[in-house]
């Protein structure tokens, strides 16, 4: 599917999305032009769906972080429940799962008396859900993107 250029640009990118395609030729003796069209086959594929910028949180004021693993009362209050919670701002990630809970999020706060609110406003009055259970991430030592 992929070969071993696409691979580097892939991994040069994940570094620094704003590296010019000139420079990522250069470091492969290729054209820019090369990269310019191997970028977007990728783009095409579904491979490299965005640039982004990563934001500190905490600079922003959001210094909890917390996950919270959702029980909802049947299987087919999936999508209900999900449609509610993506409305929550607060709500930075959902996963759909196997195991002990229905569904876990990832939500970020500016205190703990904002989760509080979160949780008994916000979270337990959708009716699909059945229970919940808190996490608060006391750190986040590792984040990265996967690797090619």
């Amino acid at each position: 599917m992929i070969d071993n250029l696409d691979k580097a640009i892939i991994s040069t990118l994940q570094d620094n999305a704003r590296v010019s395609y000139a420079e990522i030729a250069k470091q492969h003796s290729v054209s820019p032009a090369t990269i310019h069209v191997r970028v977007e086959k990728l783009r095409q594929a579904g491979i490299i769906t965005g640039t982004h910028v990563h934001v500190d949180p905490r600079e922003l004021g959001y210094d909890v972080c917390c996950f919270i693993g959702i029980n909802l009362a049947r299987a087919g209050d999936y999508p209900s429940a999900l449609a509610q919670l993506n409305a929550l701002p607060e709500v930075v990630e959902a996963h759909y799962t196997t195991g002990q809970y229905s569904i876990f999020i990832k939500v970020m706060v500016r205190s703990i008396d904002d989760l509080q609110n979160l949780l008994i406003n916000k979270i337990q009055p959708i009716e699909e859900i059945q229970a919940t259970e808190t996490l608060i991430s006391l750190q986040q030592p590792i984040m990265r993107q996967i690797q090619v």
